[in-house]
Formats: structure tokens, C-alpha cells, sequence
């Protein structure tokens, strides 16, 4: 699949592989786009034991994520990255295309 590159930082690599640790074998974190949130899109993530044929695979530090061919048009040239601060830990996404995000990060629009 051609694409510009989404990539994982060392952090989330290292948080996901954590996670997925506790889980079933061959368990990865399954990244989407949907409509809906407050600016328009917004970023789901779950954990999922099932790969799909046009799913984009990032392999890093033991940690795989999957974006879907759909989501995938609206994170190209995304960094996921994993934040832990004063105001809570998550996963955030860095995209080059969002126009506009809201305070928490999970929504963005185009």
C-alpha cells in the first residue's frame, strides 16, 4: 500500500508493547478514524487479534499497530506518540492534515 509514512514514536512502541504484554498472544492496537467528536473526526483505539489484508502494519521495539485503508487517508504523515504528563497518559496522535483538534486530542477535523 503507498502511502506517506504513519510512524510510532519509541514511547508508544514501548506502552504498547506493555499493554499488549497482558493481553492474548498476538494481540496488537488497531488505530481508526470515524466521524463524530467535537471537531469532526475522532481517533479510536482498540486492541485487535485480527489483521486484515489491506490493514497498514507498523512493526516497532514488539509493539504492532494496524490502521485500516480507510483510516488510513486521514492519518497519512501521522506520528502516534504516547504522552504521560500532569493531566493524564494517552496515546496522541500528530497529524500533519488536522486543520483543527480539540483540547483532549481525540478529535480532529480535515
Amino acid at each position: 500500500m503507498e502511502s506517506t509514512a504513519v510512524t510510532v514514536s519509541d514511547r508508544a512502541a514501548h506502552r504498547i508493547s506493555e499493554i499488549t504484554g497482558t493481553e492474548m498472544e498476538n494481540t496488537m492496537l488497531r488505530i481508526s478514524v470515524s466521524g463524530g467528536g467535537c471537531s469532526g473526526f475522532q481517533y479510536g483505539f482498540a486492541l485487535d487479534a485480527n489483521r486484515n489484508d489491506d490493514d497498514l502494519v507498523i512493526e516497532k521495539h514488539g509493539a504492532t499497530v494496524l490502521i485500516d485503508a480507510v483510516s488510513l487517508m486521514y492519518m497519512e504523515g501521522s506520528e502516534i506518540d504516547f504522552v504521560d504528563d500532569l493531566i493524564g497518559a494517552a496515546f496522541q496522535v500528530k497529524n500533519p492534515n488536522a486543520t483543527a483538534a480539540c483540547g483532549c486530542g481525540t478529535s480532529f477535523s480535515i
